[in-house]
């Protein structure tokens, strides 16, 4: 049996000898269990139910001689919005590192795993004293990557090799934001990076939520588009041979998340009003209430891609920029 990641059944986390005396009553017997994870054994492979770790069949399978027989679902006890957000981040925080900006999502993740933290941002950036100032106010341990021009452009030239086409600004910017942290965290010889991806997705973070015509079917679009997101991340945390870690993708956190009605989530103009409420239980009501841009732009790594295509003669668009970096490294 090959276990890549970690398993969970109903908060408890397996060891493999518990998940080989499982598999000894059949490959379905793994299928009420959650985690993140891609396991094989035989000529069977199963894989976390919604595909955090990548892997060969699709996310939320398992497959025996190439055919599905089971499919993952984890059905544990309901718990409170609160409880759940406790539990998944306990259950990721025994080793790795923390994606920190100091905003809210990663700011309540970072106060309650209690691991070392990793911000990017280009030296002078909003997120890289933001940060810096965060973390000094919940007493946490940070490392702030602050890479130069030269350092994104080889960056940007690697991400774009493997994260899936087509490759748009906003799609590659995050994405080499992303591969810094990774990178980091490699380095130090971590592989796994807990992140607060979903969080706007679930509790309503993006600006226009604000102004939704239909906020429940926007945010329910939005959450569907994750699987596609996810794809993108652990492309960029494998070149690290690392992982992005999940918290708020945990089945208890989207169950609990997604039975509070919409008008909920984005409440009075303020988003993600639910995940606030709890943050302020545990961390600073600064970072708490915190509004934050974007990696992309907080970090400085958006403003640095669009000044390197002006650089390379593309002074309107970004995308012609991208379109030649992905030509040369896709051989075309």
């Amino acid at each position: 049996m090959n276990l890549k990641g970690w398993i969970e059944r109903d908060g408890v986390r397996l060891m493999p000898t518990d998940v080989e005396r499982m598999l000894e009553a059949g490959p379905a017997a793994i299928a009420p269990c959650g985690g993140e994870f891609l396991l094989d054994w035989d000529d069977c492979i199963a894989r976390d139910t919604l595909g955090i770790m990548p892997g060969p069949v699709p996310p939320g399978t398992v497959c025996c001689g190439g055919r599905e027989v089971a499919r993952i679902a984890p059905d544990p006890p309901s718990c409170t919005l609160e409880e759940a957000i406790v539990t998944a981040v306990n259950l990721r925080s025994d080793e790795g590192v923390v994606a920190f900006s100091g905003g809210v999502d990663s700011g309540l993740i970072a106060g309650l795993a209690h691991l070392p933290c990793v911000a990017v941002g280009i030296e002078g950036s909003h997120d890289s004293a933001w940060a810096a100032a965060a973390a000094r106010m919940m007493g946490l341990e940070l490392t702030i990557v602050s890479p130069t021009e030269e350092e994104v452009v080889e960056a940007l030239a690697r991400v774009v090799r493997v994260i899936p086409e087509p490759t748009n600004p906003v799609e590659a910017s995050i994405a080499t934001t992303l591969s810094f942290a990774a990178a980091w965290a490699g380095e130090q010889g971590h592989t796994r990076i807990l992140a607060g991806q979903g969080a706007d997705e679930l509790f309503g973070g993006y600006a226009r939520y604000l102004t939704s015509p239909d906020l429940a079917a926007e945010l329910e679009r939005d959450f569907a588009d994750l699987k596609r997101q996810g794809a993108r991340d652990q492309a960029v945390a494998a070149l690290h041979k690392a992982y992005f870690s999940m918290p708020y993708l945990d089945v208890r956190v989207v169950r609990a998340a997604r039975a509070i009605p919409a008008a909920e989530r984005v409440r009075g103009g303020v988003r993600k009003y639910p995940l606030r409420v709890v943050a302020e239980r545990h961390i600073p009501a600064e970072i708490a209430r915190a509004e934050k841009k974007a990696m992309q732009y907080g970090s400085g790594i958006w403003r640095t891609i669009q000044r390197l295509a002006r650089q390379n003669g593309y002074k309107k668009s970004v995308q012609g920029y991208l379109t030649e970096i992905s030509r040369a490294e896709h051989g075309n």
